[in-house]
Order: structure tokens, then C-alpha cells, then sequence
């Protein structure tokens, strides 16, 4: 297991935070309430573990077939339905959306290979990722990958706590399936957009790895 990059600075401040608070609390209270030093001490020590796993990238081995869409992020499939896109297809598309929670990993990979043709970053709401119109108002970004004559969206959407989206690709881009897209900060969901009757081999709830689990076929 790694280490994103995108973690280095959010890590180290909040280790110095937590230095700071403990080191004043400890010269203040130490000699009388040691009891409040020491759960603050654990409270401290127990969130800066869970800032660092946030950043983690665990090893694994990623699913590399051009036959397939590979799930874009870790987290649960909470919407798989038709609907139609406002935003670029302007047509009916088959919508797949993983729900990433504080604990899941957040790094967000390309479910294929092929052209960047589209980049787009949309300020907006920050409603808790379920909500329906999340994909529509919430603070996004989206990318159209293109394979062949099959284009498939990604959209990257913020949630109630993650303020925070960035995005690696630009219009041109010549990208593979696996390689990394994208990360959001502290929970958030991924839309997927296909082309309609595309063949899906996940239902509903089901736990997915980003890089892993096969979402349908291309």
C-alpha cells in the first residue's frame, strides 16, 4: 500500500494540529487532568489514521480488458437505470452510479482505454451523493472517454463532505484503462453513462473495485 499525493499536505497538517493540540493540552492539564490528555491523545492519534487511510492506494491487480468497462471507483452501485443526458449525448443513456463512502479508496481510474473528447468542470451544490440530483447540481466534473465509435461519460460528483474534486485529463488525451483519472476528497459518487442496452454484470448494492470489477461490456 501507497500513499496518494494528493494526501502529503492534508496528512501533515493534520499532524501538526494534532502535535499542537496534544503538546498545549498536555502542558495545561497534564498534571491535572491526565485522563482528558490521554482521550484526547487517542481521538487525535485514532483520526490522523483514518486521514492517511483515506489517501491510501492498496495494491491490487487491476482488470485490463478492452472488451469490458471497468468499475471507475470503489464504493456500492446505487443507481443503474435509462435516462437522458442534458450535458453532452443529449440522448438516452444507461446511468450507473457507485456510492464512495469516507472509508472507501478514492482514487478514480479510466473503466477504458481510448481519447479524452470531453473535459468539464461544473461548480455546483454539494447534496449528500445519494440524492437524485446530485449528478445534475452538485459540484462535478465530467469526462467523455471515446473508444472506436463507443463514447462512454464519467462524471466525478461531490458530496455533502467532499469539497474537493480533481481531475488529471484534458480534450486529447490519449489514456489507458487502469490508469488513474482522477480523486475526490472524503466520500462522493462516479457516474457512469453508456450507451443504451449496453450489457451490465452488476446489480444494485453490490460492492465494486475501482480498476477491478467489471461493470458491463464495451
Amino acid at each position: 500500500m501507497t500513499i496518494h499525493r494528493e494526501g502529503f499536505k492534508t496528512i501533515a497538517l493534520s499532524i501538526l494540529i494534532a502535535g499542537i493540540i496534544n503538546i498545549v493540552l498536555s502542558w495545561l492539564l497534564g498534571t491535572t487532568m491526565l485522563w482528558l490528555c490521554l482521550a484526547v491523545l487517542f481521538v487525535s492519534v485514532f483520526l490522523v489514521l483514518f486521514i492517511i487511510s483515506f489517501f491510501r492506494i492498496p495494491n491490487r491487480k487491476l482488470t485490463i480488458d478492452d472488451k469490458f468497462i471497468i468499475a471507475p471507483a470503489d464504493g456500492k452501485v446505487v443507481v443503474i437505470e435509462e435516462m437522458h443526458d442534458n450535458e453532452y449525448f443529449k440522448a438516452k443513456r444507461l446511468q450507473i452510479s457507485i456510492f464512495m463512502s469516507p472509508a472507501n479508496v478514492h482514487v478514480n481510474r479510466n473503466p477504458i482505454s481510448g481519447e479524452v473528447v470531453y473535459s468539464t468542470y461544473h461548480p455546483g451544490k454539494y447534496l449528500v451523493a445519494w440524492h437524485p440530483k446530485s449528478s445534475t447540481e452538485n459540484e462535478r466534473h465530467s469526462v467523455v472517454l471515446r473508444n472506436g465509435s463507443k463514447e462512454i461519460l464519467v462524471k466525478q460528483i461531490a458530496g455533502a463532505l467532499a469539497r474537493r474534486i480533481i481531475n488529471y485529463l484534458n480534450i486529447g488525451d490519449k489514456v489507458n484503462q487502469g490508469k488513474e483519472m482522477g480523486f475526490i476528497k472524503f466520500g462522493s459518487r462516479v457516474d457512469l453513462l453508456l450507451p443504451p442496452g449496453s450489457k451490465i454484470n452488476v446489480s444494485m448494492n453490490q460492492i465494486v473495485k475501482g480498476g477491478v470489477t467489471i461493470i458491463g461490456e464495451l
